[in-house]
């Protein structure tokens, strides 16, 4: 007999065998199987805004946490969270009295701040970037300084110009990276908008068996772009965007740093349609999330994904983490500039339901040929509110605008002109083959060296209602969702310039 003794009773073989095939037949014995031995790979628990327990969906079979889980040895990945953690400054906590914020109830506050830094370690990414961070209040720095910092990691912040309270924070993880130099990047415009540019180099080789040789360093861009209140600061975004550009630039020459990888990080305020992801992309660097889902520039997929629910209560995509790998064949950075203006000002035109004979004429002003004069170009620009601004384009700008736009540089810019330049532009497109334009380089005395760059592996916004553009109720942590992307190590041939 097999008997199994509890509480003075005894089980015979068939009682058990009875009991297991009743068990069976509900589903019980198998629940209690998987529940017992699996439960910690299967179902993982995670917080939601509100505190409480949301369970991960892992859609598609992806991990939601990408951080050190999400890091193989092999490959010696590296990941990279973005996060606007909305600044109790400019939390509202009544829509009918807008002045009750929650920076004046310190448990709100704490409490929700508490809950970022969790799911930020929980994360465990080589860098992190956060914008709106209330650098104003010592406490809650010293909060995130302290519990980064007991976790590895090494925190650079930077406040906005004029006091206005918040700015960014950017930590950086001891075990993977080294912090080489950094630089605070000041704007100093119209919206008190900064940058922080770190250059760090890799604590071991991302893969042993390569060349000692090959630099394994990267360019790292924290920002947060002013919001479009109306269209008069489109011209002063991209600003912004072309200063951290021309920045990076500058400081690669000045310290002859070889080629790179550059990720730039950061709440853009603006969605794939604007004027800034076309400038970006214009440079080379393409939308990590974009690229892990096999997303395209097109407006079929301009609204697959959301990650901001702005203070009007519009839903949109506006936090990326932009990647530039050093294959990428980059055209000057000014002719990227002045094509991105001229974007902007079709779209005014256009705006103002102007036809392309319409917008010529409007052009002209009052010219008195059928071709636009450079001081009726620049009165135009006047009356689309591109040079009125004091933050708006210079003189420069305009004199840059209308070489490019005078293709023969007959001094005036007639109707096929304007179509090819300004309304239907025809910009060479960017080589997204490397052997398209080997030969061109070669012939430019550029110098073909290794490099390594990064294959975008996995990219996860967080909640994951916002992967279908949906913003959920119950959300709380911010008013953006932060975006964690992991990046695989690869080798890859590219030119240097040999000046």
């Amino acid at each position: 007999m097999i008997s199994r003794q509890k509480e003075g009773s005894t089980f015979s073989a068939d009682e058990l065998a009875t009991l297991f095939l009743f068990l069976l037949s509900f589903g019980l014995l198998a629940s209690l199987l998987r529940f017992s031995l699996f439960s910690p790979v299967i179902v993982a628990m995670r917080k939601d805004g509100n505190g409480g327990a949301r369970q991960d969906n892992q859609r598609q079979g992806k991990k939601r946490r990408l951080g050190y889980g999400a890091l193989m040895a092999s490959e010696r990945c590296i990941s990279c969270t973005t996060f606007n953690i909305l600044a109790p400054i400019y939390k509202r906590l009544d829509k009918e009295d807008q002045s009750r914020r929650e920076s004046q109830y310190r448990a709100y506050w704490l409490s929700r701040n508490e809950s970022i830094i969790d799911r930020l370690l929980g994360e465990m990414s080589s860098i992190i970037c956060l914008q709106e961070v209330w650098l104003g209040n010592e406490e809650l720095v010293d909060m995130y300084e302290r519990r980064l910092g007991d976790a590895g990691y090494t925190s650079l912040k930077l406040a906005r110009t004029n006091n206005r309270g918040d700015g960014l924070l950017t930590a950086v993880h001891r075990d993977y990276f080294r912090i080489l130099n950094y630089q605070d990047l000041l704007f100093n415009d119209f919206g008190d908008r900064v940058a922080q540019l770190v250059h760090v180099e890799s604590v071991v080789p991302f893969n042993q068996s390569q060349n000692s040789s090959v630099g394994q360093q990267i360019l790292i861009v924290n920002t947060h772009l002013l919001f479009p209140h109306d269209s008069s600061l489109c011209i002063l975004r991209l600003q912004q965007v072309y200063k951290i550009l021309q920045s990076i630039e500058s400081y690669q020459k000045e310290h002859k740093l070889s080629l790179m990888p550059i990720i730039l990080c950061g709440d853009w305020n603006g969605s794939k349609r604007g004027h800034v992801y076309k400038f970006l992309r214009s440079q080379g660097f393409v939308s990590s999330y974009d690229t892990a889902h096999h997303y395209t520039d097109s407006d079929a997929d301009a609204h697959k994904w959301v990650s901001h629910r702005n203070h009007r209560g519009n839903i949109c995509g506006v936090d990326f983490i932009w990647l530039l790998n050093p294959n990428k064949h980059r055209k000057p950075l000014r002719t990227s500039w002045n094509e991105a203006v001229f974007g902007i000002i079709k779209y005014l035109l256009r705006a103002a339901s102007l036809t392309e004979n319409n917008a010529f004429a409007f052009l002209k002003v009052d010219s008195p040929g059928d071709y636009i004069t450079y001081s009726g170009f620049c009165q135009a620009l006047c009356q689309l509110g591109l040079t009125s601004h004091p933050h708006g384009l210079n003189p420069q700008d305009r004199e840059d605008l209308w070489i490019q736009a005078d293709i023969d540089g007959n001094g005036v810019v007639d109707y096929e002109e304007f179509l090819l330049g300004i309304w239907n532009p025809k910009w060479p497109e960017q080589h997204e083959n490397f052997e398209k334009w080997t030969d061109v380089r070669l012939k430019t005395g550029a110098k073909k060296l290794q490099a390594f760059g990064f294959n975008v592996k996995n990219a996860v916004l967080f909640p994951p209602e916002v992967e279908k553009g949906m913003w959920p109720e119950d959300y709380s942590l911010s008013d953006h969702a932060p975006l964690t992307v992991v990046f695989s190590p690869v080798r890859m041939p590219c030119f240097q310039i040999i000046r």
